[in-house]
C-alpha cells in the first residue's frame, strides 16, 4: 500500500504548527480525500486538536517510546483506509533526544517513513533574515526533504514583500503558504495548549472555523503534489495486526479506564491495543459515584487534576471506591495525573495553602511548582511480580510542574531510572499491592506491558 503524505515541521515551537495542520486537514477533506492525521512526539493535546476537524482520531509516532517496527506497524495499520497523512512534527524540525543527531526528531520521522516536510517559518520579528534561517534548515541535513515552506504571521503586505525578494534569490524551494497574523490565538497554560476536552463549544467552533480561513492562505494543490513526491516504499512496510500477547478469555477481563476533563491523556493506540484484548469502559471520577460494577483492572492516566482539585475531592464516594478496589489487589496503572490523583493531595496551584484531599492510596502529597520537569525516561523494573510481571525496561517520557513529597520513607518505587528525574532522584512508581503510579507515560506498541496488566486482569477476574 502506498500513501501520500506531508510532515508539518517548525524552525522552533510556537510557530503555529498545529493551526496549519488543522487548516490542511480542512483544504484536503474539502477537495474529497480521506485524511489521516499524527502528531510526533510524545503529546496527548495537539492531536486533540486534529480530532476536532479530521474525521480520523490522530495518533502519535515516537521512535523512543515505539521503536522503529512500532512506527511503521502504527503509521500503515492506521492509513490502510486513509488517502493522504498529515503529520505534525514536535518542536523544531531536528529537536530530538540530544543535539548529537536527528534521533526522536521530526526530521527522524520523515526518514524512516520517506516523507517530504513542509517547514513553517515564524516571519515575526524578521524579514530577510528569515531566508538564511531558511537556508540553514535545507542545508543542515542533506538527506531530509524540506520541499515548500509556509510563511506564518505576516504583519503586511510590505512585510511580506522583503521576505519573498529574499526568498526569490537564495531558495529554490516553494512558497506555498503565506498567513497574515490574525488574533485567534488558541488558549494556552502551564504544559501548553488547553486540551479541547476542556474547550467550550463555541470555543472549538472558533478554532474550526479559523483553520478554514486559514486553509484559503495555503496552497492546498501545491500540498497534494508534495505529498505525492515520495510515496511510502512498500518494501518498509512490515505490518502487524497487533501484539501477539497471551490470549485471554475477553468476556472475562474488563478495564475501567477515567476519562473526562481531569484525566484525558492517552495515546489512541494503547487504547486499542487493550481493547483488542479486553472489554474497555470509561468512568468520570468527577461525575460517576463508583467504578463500574464487574472491573477487574483500573486505569488513570495524566491530565489536570490541580485544576479541579475542588470537583475531584467533593466526589468522596469514587475515591473511596477505588481505594477500596485498590488495597483489595485490583490491578491499577496511574501515570502522571493519575499519580496525583491516588496521593493524599493537591495544592499549589490556585489556592497556594489549601490541600485537596485525593484518594490517599499512597501516603505522599503533591505540590504544583513553577518549575518544569520534562524529557524521556528510560526504566528498569526492580520488582518481577507485579502488574508488570518480568518485563525488564521500559521507555517513556514525563512532562510536569509538580513534584511528590513523600510521607513514608517506606513507600516501594519500582522504577530505578537510568534516564529521567521520576518522583524522587531517579525512582519512579510507587508499587502497592497490585497498584502501581508513576510520572512516567508509557507506550504499549513496543513492549508487554498491556499483555502483563492484562494477564493481572485475568488472574483477579478468577478470584
Amino acid at each position: 500500500m502506498k500513501i501520500p503524505g506531508v510532515i508539518i515541521s517548525g524552525t522552533t515551537s510556537g510557530v503555529g504548527k498545529t493551526t496549519i495542520v488543522m487548516a490542511i486537514i480542512h483544504g484536503l477533506q474539502k477537495k474529497g480525500y480521506r485524511v489521516q492525521p499524527f502528531k510526533i512526539g510524545p503529546d496527548y493535546i495537539d492531536p486533540s486538536y486534529h480530532n476536532a476537524i479530521a474525521k480520523k482520531s490522530s495518533k502519535n509516532l515516537d521512535v523512543w517510546l515505539m521503536g522503529k517496527q512500532g512506527i511503521f506497524e502504527s503509521f500503515f495499520n492506521t492509513t490502510k483506509d486513509s488517502e493522504f497523512a498529515v503529520l505534525e512534527g514536535v518542536m523544531g524540525l531536528f529537536d530530538g533526544l540530544s543535539g548529537k543527531n536527528n534521533y526522536a526528531s521530526t526530521a527522524h520521522i520523515s526518514e524512516i517513513l520517506n516523507v517530504p516536510i513542509i517547514l513553517v517559518v515564524d516571519t515575526r520579528k524578521a524579514a530577510r533574515s528569515l531566508a538564511a534561517i531558511t537556508l540553514g534548515f535545507i542545508k543542515f541535513d542533506k538527506k531530509i526533504k524540506i520541499a515548500g515552506v509556509i510563511l506564518n504571521h505576516i504583519s503586511s503586505e510590505r512585510h511580506l514583500k522583503y521576505i519573498t525578494e529574499a526568498f526569490q534569490s537564495k531558495i529554490k524551494v516553494p512558497i506555498i503558504g503565506k498567513i497574515f497574523s490574525n488574533r485567534n490565538n488558541f488558549q494556552e497554560r502551564h504544559l501548553g495548549l488547553v486540551p479541547t476536552r476542556e474547550l467550550s463549544i463555541s470555543n472549538i467552533n472558533n478554532i474550526i472555523k479559523n483553520a478554514k480561513e486559514i486553509s484559503q492562505s495555503v496552497d492546498i494543490e501545491k500540498v497534494i503534489e508534495i505529498g505525492n513526491i515520495n510515496k511510502n516504499n512498500p518494501k518498509e512496510m512490515v505490518q502487524n495486526e497487533g501484539n501477539n500477547g497471551n490470549e485471554f478469555n475477553r468476556k472475562k477481563i474488563k478495564i475501567s479506564i477515567a476519562l473526562d476533563k481531569s484525566f484525558n491523556f492517552y495515546y489512541k493506540d494503547n487504547l486499542e491495543i487493550l481493547q483488542k484484548k479486553a472489554k474497555i469502559e470509561f468512568f468520570s471520577p468527577i461525575n460517576n459515584t463508583s467504578i463500574p460494577p464487574d472491573t477487574t483492572g483500573i486505569i488513570i492516566g495524566g491530565g489536570f487534576p490541580e485544576i479541579i482539585a475542588d470537583e475531584l475531592e467533593k466526589n468522596t464516594s469514587i475515591k473511596k471506591s477505588i481505594l477500596k478496589l485498590a488495597q483489595d489487589n485490583i490491578p491499577l496503572y496511574a501515570e502522571c495525573g493519575g499519580l496525583m490523583y491516588l496521593t493524599r493531595s493537591i495544592s499549589g496551584y490556585r489556592n497556594k495553602k489549601r490541600k485537596y484531599k485525593m484518594v490517599g492510596l499512597f501516603d505522599a502529597e503533591t505540590i504544583m511548582t513553577g518549575k518544569l520537569i520534562l524529557g524521556y525516561t528510560e526504566a528498569v523494573l526492580n520488582n518481577n511480580k507485579s502488574i508488570f510481571g518480568n518485563v525488564k525496561r521500559i521507555r517513556g517520557h514525563e512532562f510536569h510542574y509538580s513534584n511528590i513529597i513523600n510521607n513514608h520513607k517506606d513507600l516501594k518505587l519500582i522504577y530505578t531510572l537510568k534516564k529521567g528525574k521520576g518522583i524522587i532522584d531517579g525512582y519512579d512508581g510507587f508499587y502497592s499491592n497490585n497498584s502501581i503510579a508513576s510520572y512516567m507515560h508509557t507506550h504499549f506498541i513496543n513492549s508487554k506491558i498491556s499483555d502483563n496488566f492484562i494477564e493481572s486482569c485475568y488472574k483477579y477476574s478468577k478470584k
